[in-house]
């Protein structure tokens, strides 16, 4: 299909820039960060609103103190992203002031759009920057972000604000073409509809030295765009004017195609969080979900793994083990152990009280 067709409706754009795409032997390159700046400012000219998700807070600090990124301890990544994280905003503040259009600086952590109520906090700030004619620019805040309260990489925060703002589509900037499923064609693949295991074999590898996120990653992001039934395209900062051109229409990279539906509200924070663990279901309770759209009640669940509390979000699989949604449970581990297989009249008589019938509501479960 033209590209054209693929992009005519896209009004909202998040576009993430990886650390080799604004940094030049071991520092900030501004010659970089003025190329990016001048597309996005053009954009924003033709009507198009953009968020920009910008790496290199690490390399920035590291690079201004002369480090070498690959022989920092997390302490100090920690500390030059502090540092670079002022450098990388300043040089953007400068760039895009030339261009007439004022910048805010949002920091986020996985934690935070793992809180709803901190998710829709997110969501209002940004929503209000874009109102107010401020292009907003996002970093993971590596400043404290640990393991456990990271995203891994700006790849995923990328697609994560994507979902965040209902953006149309997401352009991932980096120092590769696009996706080739065989290093020996010439050209990437123009077009991908659904992230296939032969896809995600071949995604397998490493980033570049200043970075963190290799192909994998962007099969991931994909992975969520395709979801959310929005597009991603992958393309190498390098090409000149290449945000200009990919918007123009040019089949620049791999275009990502989502599925003709959307989640929103509540489901769509529900897509984007892990699972606690994951609860498997006879044939029954399968169908009930999947096709009759129920709830999930304790009778049709005849076994689970991980170990979850009241309100977590948990996976639901067949026998099979292939995963089929994901929902917030009702019942702790401990007490679906007890429940499980039950119908919902004995679950009084076993735990001595009756929360909830349902295990899952269907309000509060969705079905991949």
């Amino acid at each position: 299909m033209p590209r054209k067709n693929l992009i005519k409706n896209v009004k909202r754009i998040v576009v993430k820039v990886g650390s080799s795409s604004v940094t030049a032997r071991g520092v900030i390159s501004g010659k970089k960060i003025a190329a990016i700046v001048s597309d996005i400012s053009e954009l924003a000219n033709r009507g198009y609103q953009v968020v920009l998700v910008t790496s290199g807070a690490i390399s920035a600090g590291a690079g201004s103190m002369k480090r070498e990124v690959l022989n920092l301890t997390i302490p100090e990544k920690q500390a030059y992203a502090a540092v670079g994280q002022t450098i990388l905003m300043n040089e953007y503040r400068s760039k895009f002031g030339k261009k007439g259009l004022p910048v805010g600086q949002i920091l986020l952590t996985e934690d935070d759009v793992k809180n709803r109520q901190r998710f829709l906090n997110a969501r209002h700030t940004l929503e209000t920057l874009i109102g107010l004619g401020i292009v907003p620019i996002v970093n993971e805040n590596d400043s404290v972000a640990v393991n456990e309260i990271k995203f891994g990489d700006n790849d995923m925060l990328s697609a994560h604000v994507a979902s965040l703002i209902n953006a149309d589509l997401l352009i991932l900037l980096s120092d590769i073409d696009g996706f080739y499923m065989d290093l020996a064609d010439p050209a990437p693949v123009e077009e991908i509809y659904h992230i296939t295991d032969a896809i995600i074999a071949r995604a397998g590898g490493t980033g570049s030295t200043c970075g963190t996120g290799g192909m994998m990653s962007k099969i991931r992001a994909a992975e969520i765009i395709i979801r959310f039934g929005e597009k991603m395209v992958i393309a190498n900062a390098k090409t000149e004017n290449v945000l200009i051109r990919i918007m123009n229409g040019e089949k620049i990279g791999t275009i990502f195609v989502g599925e003709n539906r959307q989640l929103t509200g509540k489901k769509r924070w529900l897509a984007l969080r892990k699972p606690g663990g994951v609860i498997i279901l006879d044939e029954g309770a399968v169908t009930a979900v999947r096709v009759g759209k129920k709830s999930l009640l304790a009778t049709g669940i005849t076994g689970l793994t991980g170990s979850f509390s009241m309100g977590d979000i948990v996976e639901i699989a067949g026998k099979d083990g292939n995963r089929i949604g994901k929902g917030i449970v009702n019942y702790g581990s401990l007490e679906l152990q007890k429940i499980k297989g039950k119908r919902s009249s004995e679950i009084k008589k076993i735990l001595g009280e009756n929360i909830y019938d349902e295990v899952i509501n269907r309000d509060d479960l969705i079905v991949y």
